[in-house]
This record gives structure tokens, sequence and C-alpha cells, in this order.
């Protein structure tokens, strides 16, 4: 990312006539039952997403890597109101971090969507690896330093009090929770520079964050420039489509991953499909894969808050269920490797090439499916974290964390969410058969 192109900020918005000339993948088969089915190593306690449970949702992790022993690495995982949770290699909880609350009475409290990493960041106290997360409830993004042997825990938050609002003006827009959502970061490998690209719950808008050190070792950010993807599309038969959707929505982006190797951005539009753009935000978004939703008129119900859909046109695409979510990266030694995404509606996960040259083919699929004994499998996932590093005698190929969005409850009648650790060897035998 040339440090020129990045210096003014600039509104650019796509037009939605760009996608009827986005690429697509090659229409190879995935159908559900037919891919390999990989079970977890070991899986977190459940989240309850009520009182007794602190109001925990599962939704995105993040790995952290401990160099020097990464047997002791670990995983920084969102939970929405609960905040954040840090777990070791065997699942374990090793610290629970709040959310923040509302600033008063009546307004959002803080709300943990999304989260990444970012490594060695110069801050005025030194050098520190930092967890990053989108903070829904508060529309700003908020830091944690990560310190393995730490008293307490590993996370302390070096937020900048000074940080902004990403995406209103106020605390009622604040209030109305169009707000920072989906998240992922990367450093500039030319410039050293760090930056977080920011989505926009219920928006097609994307942001371009500069990370900053602040004062006493804090973190904050400045706004570099916003890109709305398409609403509407135009279909092959020469109509117009938009995905149906609460009165007022826009089809939104959550799931996001930079490849920081040629600073290239993929990002889920989740009744859409699969985007590939400039994590700059510059230059044309491709439409890689759709959804098999795509193109499919629907008319919203009231009474039921859901979309009644109407007949298939088939324009669709044949890997991806709506939604399209949690996005990660596979990176290999040789430069090869694999963008995974969460499909969503039917609990399968797509990985594509991770050469642009290539137009990212579609390369396999797989599930992650109960195991023997107590541990379930992977259904509804919201986010997904893989890396290709050695973590330990249990992970020596490295992990794959995956969000269970259905995890089977240890008490009756209450609705959980979840964290299944996969280990990567297994994922990439099965793409590669």
């Amino acid at each position: 990312m040339p440090q020129s192109r990045i210096r003014r900020p600039s509104v650019l918005t796509v037009a939605a006539a760009l996608a009827a000339l986005a690429a697509t993948a090659p229409a190879q088969a995935h159908t559900p039952s037919a891919l390999p089915a990989l079970t977890p190593r070991a899986e977190t306690p459940p989240l309850y997403d009520d009182e007794a449970g602190g109001n925990a949702d599962a939704d995105d992790p993040a790995i952290w890597r401990d160099t020097a022993e990464p047997g002791r690495s670990l995983v920084v995982a969102t939970a929405k109101e609960g905040g954040l949770r840090a777990y070791d290699l065997d699942a374990r909880q090793v610290q629970s971090v709040p959310a923040p609350a509302g600033p008063a009475p009546g307004d959002a409290p803080g709300r943990f969507n999304n989260v990444d990493l970012v490594h060695g960041l110069k801050l005025s106290t030194g050098r520190a690896d930092l967890a990053v997360t989108s903070d829904r409830g508060n529309d700003r993004l908020r830091f944690y330093r990560v310190d393995r042997d730490r008293p307490g825990g590993p996370l302390t938050d070096v937020t900048d009090p000074a940080a902004a609002p990403v995406f209103s003006a106020g605390q009622d827009e604040i209030n109305d929770q169009r707000t920072a959502y989906g998240l992922a970061t990367w450093t500039d490998r030319k410039t050293g520079r760090s930056y977080a690209v920011v989505s926009q719950r219920e928006r097609t808008r994307i942001a371009l964050l500069e990370l900053l050190p602040g004062r006493s070792g804090t973190v904050g950010y400045r706004k570099l420039r916003t890109l709305d993807l398409p609403s509407s599309f135009r279909l092959p038969d020469g109509s117009s489509w938009t995905p149906c959707g609460e009165p007022g929505q826009l089809p939104q982006v959550e799931g996001m991953v930079v490849d920081p190797a040629n600073g290239t951005l993929y990002a889920g539009q989740e009744d859409v499909g699969l985007w590939r753009l400039d994590a700059d935000l510059t230059g044309t978004p491709a439409l890689i894969d759709k959804v098999r939703e795509y193109g499919v008129p629907g008319t919203y119900d009231e009474e039921t808050e859901e979309c009644a859909p109407g007949a298939d046109p088939g324009f669709g695409g044949k890997r991806l269920a709506a939604d399209v979510e949690g996005l990660t990266l596979v990176t290999e030694p040789d430069g090869d490797g694999y963008v995974l995404a969460s499909s969503q509606g039917d609990d399968t996960f797509a990985a594509y090439d991770r050469e642009r040259g290539d137009d990212n083919e579609y390369e396999g699929g797989f599930r992650v499916t109960a195991a023997s004994g107590t541990l379930d499998g992977a259904q509804e996932c919201d986010g997904a974290a893989a890396l290709n590093a050695p973590l330990g005698a249990e992970y020596p190929h490295g992990l794959l964390v995956v969000q269970d969005g259905d995890e089977t409850p240890q008490e009756s009648g209450r609705e959980a969410t979840g964290f299944k650790f996969v280990r990567l060897d297994d994922v990439m035998d099965a793409v590669k058969d």
C-alpha cells in the first residue's frame, strides 16, 4: 500500500452495475453431505446469552501465537455484550474481559463483534502485540495489549480514551446501532504502518482506519477513506435485484480478512457473496463467488420478521449458502494457501485459492461435525480463524478455530454458543483431497 495512496480521505461508491461484470469462480459442486467431515479436538465452555450467563454470545476468534513457547498460545474471542474471552489451547478460559457500559443510562452498552490481531505495533512504551475488536455498541475500535504472563490475565485495555466513533456523528446515531461491525487488521510490509478495515452494520460501507500510538502506551486511529459496495445488482436477464431485508437495511458485510502479502481484502457480503478488493479501498471490487440465493426475490413479512423467498431464477453460486460469514486465511511457506469462508446457511466451509492471478478458484470444502464423546460440531458459524504454524504438541501443524452458533447446551432449555478447535492439517488434507 504506497503511502501516497492513503494520505487524503475520500469516499468511493461502487456502482451497482459493476456487479454484473464481477468475476465468478468455476461452477464446481459443493454438496454438503459429500464434503469431508472433520471433528474438533477441543471446545470452549458454552456461552449463554441471558442474564444468568452474562449476556455472552460467541462470535469471532483470533489466534495469538507465543513465539517463545508455542504450546502456551492463546485464542482471543468476542462474546458480544459479554466482552472478550481468552482461552488456552485446551480451550480452557484464562480471562474474561467485560465490555464497557454505555456513556449514560439508556445508551447502548458495549458489544464486541469481531476481533483480529496486530503484531509488534510500536507504542510509546515499546512494541506490543494487540487484540483489536470492533465495539458495535459504542461504534469504536478497542485495543488490548497481549502479555501472556501478566498477573490477572493476558489482556490489558490500551484504547486511547479520545478514540472517536467510526461511523456515527453522535450518541443518538450510535444508539441506532448502524455502527462498527466486521473487522480485519494488517500491517503494510513496505511502510510498517498498521491498518484496520471496518464494516458498518446494516449498510454496505467499509472504512479504512490507520492505527496510531497515543500517550502512555495507548492506541487510537484515524479514518482515511470509505467505500460502498453495491446494494442492488443487475441480473443476466436484465432485471435488477436487491437482497430482501428489513425496511431500511442494506446488505451488510461482516466477515473480512486481509492477505498481507499483496494487500488484498476479502469481504463477505452476507446475502450476496464473497468480494475481493484492494485493502486500501482503491480500485474496483470483484465478486469472486455468489451465494446460492443470489437473484432470488423475497418479500419481508413484518409479523415473522423473515423474508419469504420467491422462485429461484438460477443466477446464484454453487458453494455458499447465505449468510457468508467468518473469513480467514491459510498461508503456506511456498506462497500458496487458501481463503476459507463460512457458508452459514448449510453449515459448511468453502476454500478458495489465495492467488489473485488464479481468480481465487474454488478448491474444496469441509464440515465440522460431532466427535465421539461430548464434542459436537459447528453449526451456523459466525467467525473463524486459522494459523498455519506449530502450536505445541496437540496442534503441531497449526489450528483452525470456528464459532459454533448452536452449541450443545449443558443445561436443558438454554441456547448456547461456543468455539471449536480443529487441527489445521486435517483441514488441509480435506481441501487437497
